[in-house]
């Protein structure tokens, strides 16, 4: 291992995995581990807050090791900390922030804070180091639906944003009303697969409007009122019709308004990031749809999709240094829009 300067440790905590990373200030990926709370959260059917927030207690200091095992690394390797600080789940993100500050603290290395939604919008050059800027990229989740230009890896200008409920909400709440399992999007998706995308015509939000904003609320109450009056075997029967039908709704909300985005923008390049990301009809679609328009496109591995560290790890290349001890009074923030650099 050459000089220390070469790795960043990179710490995620803002919702319910726990990831660190390691990466170099040239931008390769040396590690990438994550601890899913998917089985704790599962009972519940969703998140919940404090139960995440101990989890992350027990596991942060694990998945730093394991990440420096990954790398073939020492903490002595490391030249710089980067934290998510927001927006999140506030009690998660302390974890991750204290955690990180605690590491840069007692070997007096710089820290880098960073957006969440920085990091989600770093996947895509991660993903693909030569994709052009400006571009749009869709930032889709469980938490967040927005669409940003990104003019370049230091200045991003929201577009449009979801009024109401997010995409990774709307999957989730479609399959529990399915009865499907934990989590939610994953088990719609697959279940989509192989049904009938056209057995039901479930409403847009939006679709009219001329705006890049997003609604979900309207095809998550049209879902609910058309099974409400199924008995379980109906709703059995055609779960995968229903599956794929409403999975469609969703999607092409999703892509038409990001192709005319791009549209509008004038831009040659467009990106999708966020854990719906990891959608396959969505991936297929911005593909092929994108691809047709001549538009570089760029579709992060499912790895990169979810919440990971090494996103944060790439956002942090083009992020503020603090130096020790600056950032010792940092604080966390569950509310933090795209265009806010922390730091900064």
């Amino acid at each position: 291992m050459s000089g220390r300067e070469e790795l960043i440790l990179a710490i995620e905590t803002s919702c319910d995995d726990t990831a660190a990373a390691l990466i170099t200030v040239s931008g390769e990926v040396r590690a990438s581990v994550s601890a899913s709370q998917d089985a704790i959260h599962e009972r519940y059917g969703g998140v919940v807050p404090e139960v995440a927030s101990r989890a992350h207690v027990e596991r942060a200091s694990v998945v730093v090791r394991e990440a420096l095992l990954e790398a073939g690394a020492s903490i002595e390797d490391v030249g710089r900390v980067a934290v998510t600080v927001g927006p999140g789940l506030i009690g998660a993100l302390l974890v991750g922030l204290h955690t990180a500050k605690a590491i840069a603290w007692a070997r007096r290395l710089p820290l880098t804070p960073v957006n969440h939604l920085h990091g989600h919008l770093a996947a895509a050059w991660l993903a693909d180091p030569d994709a052009p800027c400006p571009m749009v990229t869709l930032v889709a989740s469980g938490g967040h639906t927005l669409l940003v230009r990104v003019s370049d890896r230091r200045t991003f200008t929201l577009l449009g944003q979801t009024l109401d409920d997010a995409a990774g909400e709307a999957f989730d709440k479609g399959a529990r009303l399915l009865g499907l399992g934990y989590p939610g999007g994953r088990e719609l998706d697959l279940l989509a697969e192989t049904g009938d995308a056209h057995a039901f015509d479930f409403p847009i939000g939006l679709k009219r409007s001329g705006s890049l904003d997003f609604s979900f609320s309207g095809v998550k109450t049209s879902l609910f009122y058309l099974l409400r009056s199924w008995t379980a075997e109906e709703r059995a029967a055609r779960a995968a019709d229903v599956a794929a039908s409403y999975r469609r709704a969703v999607v092409e909300a999703l892509v038409s308004k990001l192709l005319a985005a791009a549209e509008a923008e004038g831009v040659a390049a467009v990106a999708i990031a966020g854990g719906v990301a990891a959608n396959s009809l969505l991936r297929r679609r911005v593909e092929r749809e994108a691809g047709e328009r001549g538009l570089h496109v760029v579709v992060p591995p499912l790895r990169f999709c979810t919440d990971n560290a090494a996103m944060i790890g790439a956002a942090a290349l083009t992020g503020p240094v603090l130096a020790y001890p600056d950032y010792l009074g940092l604080e966390a923030s569950a509310s933090l829009s795209i265009e806010v650099t922390p730091g900064v």
